[in-house]
């Protein structure tokens, strides 16, 4: 997969470090040794500050685009599985990052979902960075709408729903809705059906974030371990 710009890697494994310079230093040489981009490069950094300010002042000082995370999370967790520390990232940092979980698998990007409840207009931010992960990949996007039972949209809705369609006019794109009722095997049959290869959400869906993102109780629910997570900030 080709990557431009100014990202920063991380992955919840690392914190769980007894000698974290040591840690950093493995987790260095292991990506260096499954690249052979030439315009790749990794280096160590290490800062004795809280995970979420040390990446606020690498964003500043580098100049970052996006955050790139593998999260494997704790079984042993009830409340947050897909990890604690990449959680707080998304909800605290206002970068665009994508969460790469334990067992995904890179064969390119088939499809891209984008998960929308269409109550807000989003920023040229927001529009602007999926806008360009679909034409990097050449992928479809299919806009996926999460609604209550028997519930129609309003005209706000709509209107939200209509500017997507011209936002995205020259991509080639399809609509979707499903009910939330048992939302995560819905999920589940959407990203198979589609083929989905990577689903995007605004950060400020905290609510969608929870649902989608924590690891269901179901062990039949595959997607939160096998699909990238891309979330997008305002």
């Amino acid at each position: 997969m080709k990557l431009s710009g100014s990202f920063i890697g991380g992955n919840d494994r690392l914190q769980a470090k007894p000698d974290p310079i040591s840690a950093i230093e493995r987790e260095v040489e292991y990506c260096q040794s499954y690249t052979d981009n030439p315009y790749h490069n990794f280096f160590m950094l290490y800062e004795e500050m809280l995970l979420v300010e040390a990446i606020r002042k690498q964003i500043v000082e580098n100049e970052i685009d996006a955050i790139v995370m593998g999260t494997k999370g704790d079984s042993r967790s009830r409340t947050d599985e897909m990890g604690s520390h990449t959680y707080e990232v998304i909800t605290k940092v206002k970068c665009p990052i994508m969460v790469i979980p334990e067992n995904a698998r890179y064969s390119g990007i088939r499809n891209i979902a984008f998960v929308t409840d269409y109550n807000a207009i989003y920023r040229n931010r927001v529009l602007a960075t999926l806008s360009e992960t679909l034409h990097l990949h050449r992928s479809p996007l299919r806009v996926l709408n999460i609604r209550t039972k028997n519930t129609n949209l309003t005209p706000a809705q709509i209107d939200n729903k209509g500017f997507l369609h011209y936002f995205f006019k020259d991509i080639r794109h399809s609509f979707h809705y499903m009910e939330n009722i048992n939302l995560e095997p819905g999920i589940q049959d959407f990203v198979e059906t589609w083929e989905i290869s990577m689903v995007t959400i605004a950060a400020k869906n905290l609510n969608f974030i929870q649902r989608l993102m924590l690891r269901p109780v179901s062990k039949t629910i595959t997607y939160h371990t096998d699909v990238p997570f891309l979330v997008l900030h305002e």
